[in-house]
């Protein structure tokens, strides 16, 4: 317990957090006012876990239930550890761990063709009923787009489509390509708001059986189309590409792939809309729990790594907004769903796959709200010119859509 304290001592510089260890004793680790948070260790070896790699440890030992929380929970514990966060960055071992993260990204980030299916497998896979229990009614699994906070997670998240489409200009005849389509939700709106051709692509099983049954039930199938496919096996030429939470997924040794292969498929007059999570500060790694438990092989990138790629590849960026606390908006909608809705979760799976799924809900959040982490929505073209010079469209696009 020795070096954990010694490191508590110093992470602690705002609220107060009380550890039980597995002996019984308190130790208290406060700083400025603020929140108050105490957790119970029961296990003697968990300290040194947790020295070591707090980011990992405290999630595992929350998962294992050898971690619980006393007249508060997980989210209040994640509240408290997101605004102290900066100052356990600062600590020796953690800036070696750290470091140590990101000499090995291009391994833990590595995606080729069939990987790449398989790391979305291992969180998009899991069964439609789970993401119904939290979701929106259109199963929309990205940042919404809050014209208020007290917007609906349902209006937020039509709000998100219509934005996304306001931005592609779209035009009749069009044939539109969806990267990582998700449950075809913004396929099915951008057919049915613009006479195009949308094909979708996904690397989920899953995904792909629920977006062709609504294809169908909304009778588009003849001009929606969904495939089970890595979109570096596609030819054809598109007018409007569209990925949007497709592209964290990528692996920064692969964003040159992705752009070289998007700028072959986009027309010369075409228009793509990139819309992914990223980071205001430097190039780093994905936390390691997320990538073990979550997400493998995914990153959020700076915007200094997408420039540098976008620049190597001569794509013009004509527009790029960040969203900076929408996506916290959306996390904290869909923790409180989750956990409206528990049972039913732990009936689809069990206590332990409940508590990984809300740790997961809650550190996104959290990390939305306190840490680095925005959403960046980029507009890419071959041609300077492909669109207008003002963004006025924008608004006048989505004033169309919603009438």
């Amino acid at each position: 317990m020795r070096l954990l304290a010694n490191m508590l001592q110093k992470f602690i510089q705002t609220g107060t957090l009380n550890v039980i260890d597995a002996s019984g004793t308190n130790h208290v680790f406060s700083g400025k006012p603020g929140p108050t948070v105490t957790m119970r260790l029961h296990d003697a070896a968990l300290p040194g876990k947790i020295f070591r790699n707090p980011e990992l440890a405290v999630g595992e030992a929350y998962m294992d239930e050898t971690l619980t929380f006393e007249g508060c929970d997980v989210y209040d514990f994640l509240h408290l550890f997101s605004i102290n966060r900066q100052s356990l960055g600062s600590y020796p071992l953690q800036k070696v761990v750290r470091r140590t993260a990101r000499m090995l990204r291009g391994v833990t980030q590595h995606n080729p063709v069939g990987k790449a299916q398989q790391n979305v497998a291992h969180h998009y896979d899991l069964s439609r009923d789970l993401y119904k229990l939290f979701l929106d009614d259109d199963l929309q699994y990205s940042c919404a787009y809050f014209h208020s906070e007290t917007d609906s997670l349902e209006q937020a998240q039509i709000n998100k489509k219509q934005h996304i489409a306001a931005k592609l200009l779209l035009k009749p005849g069009q044939k539109v390509l969806d990267i990582g389509c998700g449950w075809g939700g913004l396929a099915l709106l951008i057919a049915e708001a613009a006479d195009v051709e949308v094909l979708g692509v996904t690397l989920s099983k899953e995904q792909l059986a629920e977006a062709r049954e609504r294809a169908q039930q909304r009778g588009l199938a003849d001009r929606v189309r969904f495939e089970l496919m890595d979109y570096r096996h596609l030819e054809e030429k598109f007018d409007r590409i569209v990925s949007v939470g497709m592209f964290e997924h990528v692996g920064v040794k692969h964003f040159g792939e992705f752009f070289t292969k998007a700028g072959q498929l986009l027309q010369p007059d075409g228009v793509m809309l990139l819309h992914a999570i990223g980071r205001m500060s430097p190039p780093g790694a994905t936390a390691p729990w997320i990538a073990k438990y979550i997400f493998p092989g995914a990153y959020a990138p700076s915007m200094s790594e997408v420039f540098a790629s976008t620049e190597q590849h001569q794509l013009w960026v004509t527009d790029v907004e960040i969203l900076r606390l929408h996506y916290a908006y959306t996390c904290h909608h869909w923790y409180q769903r989750f956990q409206a809705h528990r049972a039913q979760a732990a009936a689809l799976y069990d206590e332990r796959f409940c508590r990984m799924w809300e740790f997961y809900l809650a550190a996104v959040e959290m990390t939305f709200r306190h840490g680095s982490a925005m959403v960046f929505q980029m507009q890419l073209a071959h041609k300077r010119d492909a669109a207008p010079i003002t963004r006025d469209y924008i608004a006048e696009a989505e004033r169309a859509f919603a009438t």
